[in-house]
């Protein structure tokens, strides 16, 4: 069986995971620091917080903005649910809107949703692909739509405009016009999830973006104790002489990272651009070489102009099917051994989101682009051999499926 997105894993990892163990320091200490520093330098973002998740680092954020219940926060419809369950958690209104033929929020749509209980907007870089940053920049700062915004706390008033808090789970790597994501939002947090590009086994980050008066210093030194139950000192700070003694300042969360995650996470950084992006690159344009020739086959738009992905998700559509149509097809993949997924299903069609009144008919871009989707095995050590395989699998089992159903 050929899997869809086994982690990296070799001789390099292990070792610095070992060499991490022996250490004497395992939780969140020295390599964590490093970890940060290099991202922040590779990004170009003035700081970067490590934490245990992309996840974590959306709700700290919508948390550090003070969302609370009575507040709108804008997600687009087609995402991972952690998008979405990040302001339910918060207690705000999770207002869903469409995307575009190409995955991504739809701007257009956004605008339409923004009233004056909106605070924040959670543009996601779905497959890997930015969204159209500058068209989201410019729409927050208009002046009608600032007059929309209903400050509520000292950090609402310093900014005063809509947050742009994006979900850049997938996205670790690209560009838009020239510079990495993390550059362009408010803050943008990512995913070192072990299916992801760059990993930490579970991880992520949150890349700090704020303009002044804010002080991103400022912020990552916040964040540092609200992700460690709000002590006022970590692990490594209580190791100095007379430092055991510490405050709780906040009623914070537990989501920091580890010193033998971000050992994975150094191990990645430093072969991401000139091994890991090259080769999953290079499994793009072989799928999309032999795909285009077909009618059926829509192949995923990976580098534009302005836009560069990160080769995250290879986002096939098969342009005659509809939802079932398209579980056939990846019903035969499966029976021919190769492990194909789906990114996304649109989040207003779970049940717990049905159960508080979505419809996912209500954005129909956003069904219709997930009834087509399927996403094709992608990782490091994929083979030509794999790849021909992967393509066979899919050709025939697309062709077979549309022939039956003709």
């Amino acid at each position: 069986m050929i899997p869809f997105s086994p982690p990296r894993v070799d001789q390099k990892t292990v070792d610095a995971v070992s060499e991490t163990l022996l250490s004497g320091w395992i939780t969140t200490g020295p390599k964590t620091k490093l970890f940060e520093k290099k991202l922040a330098e590779y990004i170009g973002a003035p700081r970067v917080i490590a934490l245990n998740s992309a996840t974590a680092g959306l709700e700290l954020m919508l948390r550090w903005f003070g969302v609370k219940e009575g507040d709108e926060v804008i997600v687009p419809a087609y995402t991972y649910c952690a998008t979405a369950n990040v302001v339910e958690h918060c207690g705000a209104k999770v207002v869903f809107v469409d995307v575009n033929h190409d995955f991504n929020i739809n701007i257009s749509e956004v605008k339409k949703a923004i009233t004056n209980r909106t605070k924040v907007i959670m543009p996601v870089d779905i497959g890997g692909m930015p969204i159209n940053y500058d068209d989201l920049i410019r729409l927050v700062n208009e002046p009608e739509i600032k007059k929309l915004f209903n400050p509520e706390n000292e950090n609402q008033q310093k900014l005063g405009r809509i947050f742009i808090n994006a979900d850049s789970a997938h996205s670790i790597g690209a560009k838009y016009k020239g510079n990495y994501t993390g550059t362009q939002a408010d803050a943008a947090s990512f995913s070192f999830h072990a299916v992801k590009n760059l990993i930490t086994a579970e991880g992520g980050g949150v890349a700090l973006n704020l303009p002044e008066p804010f002080g991103n210093e400022e912020i990552y030194k916040f964040l540092n104790l609200y992700s460690l139950h709000g002590q006022s000192k970590d692990a490594l700070a209580k190791t100095q002489v007379g430092g055991w003694k510490y405050d709780i300042v906040e009623a914070g969360f537990k989501c920091n990272m580890t010193d033998i995650q971000a050992a994975i996470g150094l191990v990645e950084l430093e072969r991401y651009d000139g091994d890991t992006l090259k080769k999953r690159r290079y499994v793009f344009d072989r799928y999309s070489e032999k795909l285009s020739a077909y009618d059926w086959a829509e192949v995923p738009v990976y580098e534009t102009e302005e836009k560069v992905s990160s080769y995250h998700v290879y986002m096939l559509r098969i342009k005659p099917a509809n939802e079932q149509l398209r579980d056939k097809i990846m019903e035969k993949i499966a029976e021919k051994q190769v492990a194909v997924n789906v990114h996304f299903q649109p989040v207003p069609n779970f049940t717990y989101y049905k159960n508080k009144g979505y419809n996912v008919m209500d954005y129909p871009q956003a069904f219709k682009n997930y009834e087509q989707e399927i996403s094709l095995p992608v990782f490091y050590d994929l083979t030509d051999e794999q790849i021909d395989t992967v393509l066979n699998a899919v050709i025939s089992s697309v062709e077979e499926v549309l022939a039956i159903h003709a």
